[in-house]
């Protein structure tokens, strides 16, 4: 099965990147060249523990409809969520989180399969590997951003400067 692994460094606090990795809202902002809406389950703020979120989303120029489960979350250290229903044979997606020199180092592990045997092989390979990957990069991005410029972390960066000057 083919396997991504990212790692993002953010200077923002673990906690705050951990709820941004979760939050439903700023990945539907994320995703927004795809045209993914929450269509079902947890549709806006933070998904949990056993919840559920239906995605709904252009790729490739076809419509995709699917359903994952976040099935392990130790807060604020990683959760997994694992497709439950969709177009994937299967895939699972953990997300780790660890301090790391003022800030949070975030890792992905994006392990998925498609149907179709030998077919969905070369597919993997020859497409959807790169195409998910650069995807994971975009949101990854994104999550950054919006951990670096969020008020929380100005407000935290603007406490250490103080008390280290």
């Amino acid at each position: 099965m083919p396997v991504i692994t990212l790692q993002t460094f953010i200077q923002a606090p673990v906690e705050g990147c951990f709820d941004l990795s979760r939050s439903i809202d700023l990945h539907l902002q994320s995703m927004q060249q795809h045209s993914e809406k929450a269509i079902a389950g947890v549709t806006s703020g933070l998904i949990g523990p056993g919840d559920t979120v239906t995605w709904k989303a252009r790729h490739f120029g076809l419509p995709f409809t699917m359903t994952v489960q976040l099935t392990e979350m130790k807060y604020p250290v990683y959760f997994v969520d694992q497709m439950v229903k969709g177009p994937f044979k299967w895939f699972r997606h953990y997300h780790a989180f660890r301090a790391q020199n003022n800030g949070t180092l975030m890792t992905d592990e994006f392990v998925f399969k498609s149907p179709l045997g030998w077919l969905g092989k070369i597919t993997d390979k020859l497409v959807l590997h790169s195409y998910l990957q650069k995807m994971l990069q975009q949101r990854n991005d994104f999550i950054k951003r919006a951990a670096e410029n969020s008020p929380v972390n100005l407000y935290h960066h603007e406490l250490s400067t103080a008390t280290t000057a």
